[in-house]
């Protein structure tokens, strides 16, 4: 059995990944990564997974520096932790964001990294770190860019958007037609999984989402649906909606323009790269990864 030290066990993404390797061929050895990392502690490590990070604060309330200490410099330690140790495999997952805020056409591995958030620019800061240094021989490291994940237990947009279907509020904004990639927790850990236990995939970065983009009508439609409901989609010219949001710049409004942007922007990320890597089909299309957060948000 391998033993797989994993950061950030207790927040979203480690927590399904703990129930998840509960069914495989690996025992999930924890690290707080403030207490540091003690000598000889990764001896009889296989593989560090490194998730624990600052996330991106939609409000603007944290201090920049939390960023780039805990995004980059914990990183930076715990990676030259495993360089001298005798862990062989080192996945640090990364995030789009660290190579654009916005996506205008299909994002690839290709693009040059631009962006603009203290956390895009702390992500990768880590992801250059990892890459720049000089990797013994028998080690591979991989960078994975998730685009937004979702899953059991998720308590981000995707929740907010299913309260406001159950309460049969109507999406106002069903005259954007924008696309989005999303991410099912359980196809990052199938993904994983399989950087794990084979040998064949080269060190780099990789994008990690589902196989089809999605546009916000699509979603609600899929969260009414798995409450039996009929989506209430409200078709208001976005003319007259992007007026409104210039209102609510001056009047300091819940909608601004700049919100508005977020909403309705396309963000569509490509993983080509990481299919033709592990030469598998993932467990699970995006509608179908959709219809199992939904489900998971029904019993809470």
């Amino acid at each position: 059995m391998n033993k797989v030290l994993v950061t950030g066990v207790s927040g979203f993404v480690g927590s399904n990944l703990s129930t998840y390797f509960n069914t495989q061929e690996n025992k999930i050895v924890p690290l707080h990564l403030r207490k540091g990392v003690k000598e000889n502690s990764l001896d009889d490590i296989y593989m560090i997974i490194h998730l624990a990070g600052k996330a991106h604060d939609l409000k603007k309330t944290s201090n920049p520096e939390e960023y780039y200490q805990v995004n980059f410099e914990l990183t930076k330690k715990l990676y030259n932790a495993f360089l001298t140790s005798k862990a062989k495999k080192f996945i640090f997952v990364s995030s789009v964001k660290a190579a654009a805020d916005m996506a205008v056409q299909v994002l690839t591995e290709d693009v040059v990294p631009n962006p603009k958030t203290d956390y895009g620019k702390s992500k990768l800061m880590a992801e250059q770190y990892i890459q720049n240094q000089p990797l013994p021989e028998g080690k591979s490291y991989y960078i994975l860019r998730p685009c937004m994940i979702h899953g059991p237990g998720n308590k981000g947009n995707l929740n907010l958007l299913y309260q406001v279907v159950k309460k049969g509020i109507p999406y106002p904004l069903a005259g954007f037609q924008n696309k989005r990639s999303f991410l099912s927790v359980e196809n990052l850990c199938f993904i994983i999984k399989e950087l794990i236990s084979r040998d064949d995939i080269e060190s780099g970065i990789y994008q990690v989402a589902d196989d089809e983009a999605l546009s916000t009508n699509k979603v609600v439609s899929i969260l009414a649906a798995s409450l039996n409901r009929k989506p209430h989609l409200w078709n208001i010219p976005t003319n007259l909606i992007a007026f409104f949001a210039k209102i609510g710049d001056v009047l300091h409004l819940p909608l601004t323009t700049e919100r508005l942007g977020k909403l309705t922007e396309s963000y569509i990320v490509s993983n080509t790269k990481i299919k033709a890597a592990i030469q598998k089909e993932l467990p699970l299309t995006a509608k179908e990864g959709l219809q199992k957060t939904a489900a998971s948000f029904s019993k809470v």
